[in-house]
């Protein structure tokens, strides 16, 4: 299971009824944050979700209303009395970034562990979570991020039964561990299924549409994107600072086959995203604009 939580929806700048773009996900106890603007901590408060379990904090970039509220949240983090590691993920500067927003935050009962991103594609595992971080494209470096848990095969007590496994063995097999017990060797693969269906959600805002996106996202069970601009005749606008329409955000929702697209990092000066959706569902028919606080819990399919 999978609870998915998208904080805030504004891009550029806070407003009195929309903080800026943030994620969160939660998984077997696991906390993980994408962005941290200004505002983020609150938009938190206000869902009720915890801030003491955050145990990774990944950034797209580093333009102010993605990090700026880093140094906050850290303290509040520390206030609840968190003594665990707390692990970064981001491009290439991100010690330096964070060490410098550290000035007004120096004091902290857990340590930072920094992981910075330079390659065009990395793949992570963190905690319960398979991170793949891409390279997009906007005026600085960007990167999206892909988040999936995946799910192993079923146990086969039948195969267990005809190899004559000793049953002490069949919940470490199915942990992924392998076994010796004298001149015999178990491995998980004995009593295993293939792997099913996991889960995937795609994340992705300020840059250009690039092949990556939808690369990235495909067969997404949510991709979250940016919708910068709604409004006709934006098109040249959102060439030109890097960021998309709603309609660019839609082909590659379409282009990625994805089951649900939520669009995110609305321009100030839109006040009502919901007003354009109608047609962006004639492009892709699954499409909604995000709202501050929007969630979903993403179970497995029961389907083998």
């Amino acid at each position: 299971m999978l609870d998915i939580c998208l904080l805030g929806t504004g891009g550029m700048m806070p407003l009195p009824y929309r903080w800026l773009t943030s994620l969160m996900t939660r998984c077997e106890g696991s906390h993980l944050l994408i962005d941290c603007g200004e505002g983020t901590q609150i938009a938190i408060k206000e869902k009720g979700w915890s801030f003491k379990q955050i145990d990774t904090i990944c950034f797209t970039h580093y333009h102010a209303d993605h990090i700026s509220g880093l140094p906050g949240i850290l303290l509040t983090m520390g206030n609840a009395e968190r003594t665990e590691s707390v692990t970064l993920i981001g491009p290439k500067g991100l010690e330096k970034v964070v060490n410098a927003l550290r000035c007004i935050a120096p004091e902290l009962p857990f340590s930072l562990k920094f992981i910075e991103l330079n390659e065009r594609v990395e793949e992570l595992k963190i905690g319960p979570y398979y991170l793949t971080a891409f390279r997009v494209n906007h005026n600085v470096i960007c990167y999206g991020y892909t988040i999936s848990l995946k799910r192993a095969g079923k146990f086969q007590l039948e195969q267990a039964i005809a190899q004559e496994i000793p049953q002490r063995y069949w919940s470490l097999l199915q942990k992924g561990q392998t076994i010796t017990d004298g001149d015999k060797v178990y491995t998980p693969d004995m009593v295993m299924g293939a792997e099913r269906k996991g889960l995937k959600v795609t994340y992705c805002t300020d840059t250009r549409p690039v092949p990556v996106i939808s690369q990235q996202a495909a067969g997404a069970d949510l991709f979250i994107c940016e919708g910068m601009y709604g409004e006709p005749g934006k098109e040249e606008k959102a060439k030109e600072y890097k960021h998309m329409t709603f309609y660019e955000a839609a082909n590659l929702a379409k282009e990625a086959d994805v089951k649900e697209m939520w669009l995110t990092h609305f321009s100030p000066s839109l006040n009502y995203p919901e007003e354009y959706m109608k047609d962006v569902r004639k492009i892709f028919s699954n499409a909604y604009a995000g709202k501050d606080g929007q969630s979903v819990e993403l179970r497995f399919s029961e389907e083998e």
